[in-house]
């Protein structure tokens, strides 16, 4: 990936406007920055979400707090706690989030 045409800056994400995304159960808090074509979002998962859809996005993503649970069509399954990330690119393995405690997450896609 190259990153370009993007100067130096800095984001304080309390400003950053906030929308809202209904899943199955529950609301994910999307804050969200466009710079060139990488999104980068902060996002939190209301307790007890369960994601609405299968995604095919490839996503770079950290929890921050909380626990991510991430379920691939294939019936792997993973828990994300803080500190921990993982990456998928686009179209490789369909995944599903669910935040039983509710999270925090940093996520570049």
């Amino acid at each position: 990936m190259d990153i370009d045409g993007i100067s130096f800056a800095t984001t304080d994400w309390s400003t950053v406007p906030v929308t809202e995304h209904k899943g199955e159960k529950g609301t994910a808090y999307w804050r969200t920055c466009q710079f060139g074509p990488i999104r980068v979002r902060m996002v939190e998962y209301s307790p007890g979400y369960l994601a609405d859809h299968w995604c095919s996005k490839g996503h770079i993503l950290l929890c921050l707090e909380g626990e991510l649970h991430t379920e691939l069509k294939d019936g792997r399954h993973f828990v994300l706690k803080p500190g921990v990330s993982y990456q998928v690119a686009d179209n490789a393995e369909a995944h599903r989030s669910s935040a039983p405690i509710g999270a925090k997450l940093f996520v570049v896609d």
